[in-house]
């Protein structure tokens, strides 16, 4: 068991390493920034690499909403739930810690710029108020784990599978970004928002409440379309 939480601390935490370092290093930077297309490619990067890393080890889970919609689809023992989401956000925290530290290297820099944190209102990339983004955080969040739930059944190819999520994570975040600046992972969402403080902190419900439901309604759906589980 401790192999599998410290293989989800160590997935987790480049997740938001990589994806939030993308963000807050590399998407505006002067003349070659890679912008939210880079950006959303760098989120699906992250889980493609861990899913071939890691995946034969823990699952590859690296998102609270995740482990909850497997618990949900019967796909995972609720046991391991709480474990697993505890490493995931710790995962997520150290992350986002390094990142703080490789970001204040340069002149200027400030934790008022929000380290890549997810927000609605004033706080959304394209300021969309909290419906729009409590709506896209559940839908999202419901349909990566459709994704999800589906490469990986049994009579899925397995071979497959990582690359399958990877991209439909990408392209979460490239329907989403200007909405929240999508999380559809409560640990990525508590990182930043950890360092952050403020308003990021007080937002933060949203991103724990939205993606849970999403995942959860998405394990019984999936459940009930694939009554061979």
């Amino acid at each position: 068991m401790i192999k599998k939480l410290v293989a989800e601390f160590i997935g987790t935490f480049w997740l938001v390493l990589g994806g939030c370092g993308s963000a807050v290093l590399a998407a505006a930077f002067p003349d070659v920034g890679i912008g939210l297309l880079g950006v959303s490619l760098a989120f699906g990067l992250t889980v493609v690499t861990m899913a071939y890393a890691i995946g034969h080890i823990s699952g590859c889970h690296l998102n609270p909403a995740v482990t909850v919609g497997l618990w949900s689809g019967g796909r995972f023992p609720a046991a391991e739930v709480v474990p697993y989401i505890i490493f995931q956000v710790l995962g997520a925290i150290a992350g986002a810690f390094v990142l703080y530290l490789i970001a204040s290297g340069q002149a200027g820099f400030s934790l008022a710029g929000g380290l890549a944190s997810n927000g609605y209102g004033d706080h959304s990339p394209g300021n969309y108020n909290m419906v729009s983004g409590f709506m896209t955080e559940f839908v999202m969040t419901f349909m990566f784990l459709i994704v999800i739930l589906g490469a990986t059944h049994k009579l899925a190819s397995p071979a497959m599978a990582g690359l399958a999520i990877g991209l439909a994570l990408t392209l979460i975040h490239l329907i989403s970004i200007p909405v929240t600046n999508t999380s559809v992972n409560p640990a990525r969402s508590t990182g930043p928002a950890v360092l952050v403080g403020d308003w990021a902190m007080g937002q933060l419900w949203l991103f724990w409440v939205a993606p849970l439901l999403g995942a959860l309604v998405a394990g019984l759906v999936y459940r009930w379309l694939s009554p061979d589980e």
